[in-house]
């Protein structure tokens, strides 16, 4: 599976990408999106919304299990993928650039340190 090395990632299966302009924009990963299997419905939060790490900031519904997506960072909603509303399945088809589920501002950088790169959270996966 790929793990692209510009991410963090959570052991909740959450992906970060920090923007050039201090954002970051955040996404399940790909083993997540193939244990949930076909993607169906996404559960969207508003813009504004106050997110602290570890609050749940939307539900991902499959054709097996709906599952809760953790923020892994502190920051507040700027926006939300609008084109999942329509297409869901891009969660599936590619999780690491269309298929995003939300963009925060202002965050704290500092929290990505706590997150796993790309070779950590590969071992983390196998030992799932």
């Amino acid at each position: 599976m790929e793990y692209p090395s510009d991410l963090k990632y959570t052991e909740e299966h959450e992906w970060v990408r920090l923007q050039a302009e201090g954002g970051a924009v955040v996404g399940i990963t790909a083993f997540a999106q193939a244990e949930l299997g076909e993607i169906v419905y996404v559960e969207l939060p508003e813009a504004g919304r106050v997110l602290d790490k570890g609050d749940v900031f939307c539900v991902v519904e499959s054709t097996k299990a709906a599952s809760d997506v953790y923020s892994p960072i502190n920051g507040v909603v700027k926006e939300s993928n609008a084109a999942l509303k329509d297409n869901p399945g891009l969660v599936n088809s590619n999780p690491y650039d269309q298929g995003w589920i939300v963009e925060l501002e202002d965050i704290d950088a500092e929290d990505l340190d706590e997150l796993m790169n790309s070779e950590e959270y590969a071992l983390f996966v196998e030992g799932e």
